[in-house]
């Protein structure tokens, strides 16, 4: 994807995120039926993806072909993504991809932190069989199976204890891989899990170790300034002199002595 793309695809999700957040696995799933009847219809496709057709149209076109179909989240979700421009056609399909796997993403975040590890961790497990057995790889890619059977034996090389979030994005894996290998595809799912593990994550580095009543009160400054429970990931770094450095996610906050003083030569030096 073009970077002038995955900055779009970011803005959007960012826009979307608590439709995404509410939609959950059910919204995640009506986007990847959409996706699948996007990739079967060229024509459709074209239109939907063609920049040099109007955005207002390009969105009324899938307000006419999913608004009887799918939930008014799906809908807004789609029109968003059409009403953006897009290099290629395929760049289109990522997006709808990615957004709907972030949707059963977010679905986990009900658990936390905790949620989100489970989700990762059953994806990779379920890779780690799947690559182990080249007779599993040939199963889950064989052309002459049914589809259904194909997904179904998927699905099948999961623990009972699997959450409905895997299991959808398994199957999507297997149903409709868009030229990657299904494990390719499941491995690309685990990573968007791992990123948003790092948004329940603060990085904490300090120049000495902390006494445990100042990291208790820093954990509840930080959840209360981010608006959920974070886990704590200290470390210590002498070369910071004093003060402290925390990164969630993309978002750093930066007081270390360290880093005033190289900003301060960085000026002296300008």
């Amino acid at each position: 994807m073009s970077q002038a793309s995955r900055d779009s695809l970011a803005q959007l999700h960012t826009e979307l995120k608590g439709t995404l957040s509410a939609g959950g696995v059910e919204l995640g799933a009506e986007l990847f039926a959409a996706l699948k009847v996007i990739e079967e219809n060229g024509a459709l496709r074209r239109a939907i993806a063609d920049p040099t057709v109007e955005a207002n149209r390009r969105q009324e076109l899938i307000r006419k072909v999913f608004a009887s179909k799918t939930s008014a989240n799906a809908v807004t979700v789609l029109q968003s993504l059409a009403g953006a421009r897009w290099s290629t056609e395929r760049e289109f399909g990522d997006a709808v991809e990615k957004m709907a796997a972030s949707a059963v993403v977010h679905s986990t975040e009900q658990g936390g932190l905790a949620g989100l590890k489970a989700l990762t961790q059953q994806l990779l497990e379920f890779n780690h069989a799947v690559e182990s057995s080249h007779e599993l790889q040939r199963a889950l890619t064989d052309m002459q199976t049914p589809l259904s059977s194909r997904a179904g034996l998927a699905v099948s090389l999961l623990t009972d204890a699997a959450m409905e979030a895997t299991k959808v994005l398994v199957r999507q894996a297997v149903e409709l891989p868009r030229g990657s290998k299904p494990v390719d595809l499941v491995r690309r799912f685990a990573d968007l899990s791992a990123q948003q593990q790092r948004q329940w994550i603060a990085d904490v580095t300090v120049a000495r170790p902390l006494q445990q009543a100042q990291v208790d009160r820093l954990a509840q400054s930080l959840s209360t300034a981010f608006g959920r429970e974070l886990t704590l990931n200290i470390e210590t770094d002498s070369q910071l002199v004093g003060g402290i450095r925390i990164q969630v996610g993309d978002e750093v906050i930066d007081s270390s002595v360290a880093t005033r003083l190289n900003d301060l030569n960085t000026k002296l030096a300008g």
